[in-house]
């Protein structure tokens, strides 16, 4: 409960308690003499990390990414470890295109996960968004060997062997954590995202093939002419 309502709720539950009052019970009243130190204020709750975790977060999602990062480094100040922190200031770098930066951030995210498969995806595809195929698939691959279910880091890296023109490799790295029918309809959006939509079309209609109840693949096809 907020501090305003619960000064409204006590508010009203001091009316009725006013009300039920016999005609000689008197009000309790301080003193006005009282000194102000026998008050006693009410204490703020600290700022730990996650609050300015919480506001890094907002402004993100405002696009103010200066004011993100700043509170971000503020929660590492706070807590040298806070893994959201670290993570937020890995995106923010990626998604300004600051990939050096961004990439240190990912090596420092795997440290603190203590290596796990999707702090290595993640370094993958900023590696792929860089341009840099070679690291990003050594970082897929990475996370692959300290978790072989791994989704993430086999549905990233399946995707990028299709967007390289590697379809039937990019469909089976896909098929290893997915459905047959999600594995096609992943590819088919590769296909339609680079605009080609005779194979986005062809690989749409192999998702419906393997589960009739692919609304969003039947949809995609409705859109592309089928």
């Amino acid at each position: 409960m907020g501090i305003a309502r619960q000064v409204a709720v006590a508010a009203l539950v001091g009316a009725a308690l006013l009300g039920c009052k016999s005609p000689n019970q008197q009000n309790a009243v301080v003193p006005l003499d009282t000194p102000p130190e026998k008050f006693e204020k009410a204490k703020d709750p600290p700022i730990t990390a996650q609050t300015h975790v919480a506001a890094g977060q907002l402004a993100q999602s405002q696009g103010n990414f200066d004011e993100a990062l700043e509170q971000y480094r503020t929660a590492l100040k706070i807590k040298k470890d806070c893994l959201e922190a670290v993570y937020g200031i890995g995106l923010v770098y990626t998604i300004q295109k600051d990939y050096s930066h961004a990439i240190e951030t990912w090596n420092q995210y795997i440290k603190l996960t203590k290596g796990s498969a999707t702090a290595y995806s993640n370094l993958g595809f900023c590696h792929e968004v860089a341009g840099n195929y070679t690291a990003a698939e050594a970082a897929y691959k990475a996370g692959i060997a300290r978790d072989p279910k791994s989704e993430p880091c086999h549905v990233n890296y399946g995707l990028m062997l299709a967007r390289r023109g590697k379809a039937a490799q990019g469909l089976d790295e896909l098929q290893k954590v997915l459905t047959p029918a999600k594995a096609h309809y992943d590819l088919a959006s590769v296909y339609e995202s680079q605009g080609n939509v005779r194979d986005a079309k062809f690989e749409y209609q192999q998702a419906v093939k393997f589960d009739p109840s692919l609304d969003d693949a039947k949809q995609k096809l409705a859109a592309l002419g089928d």
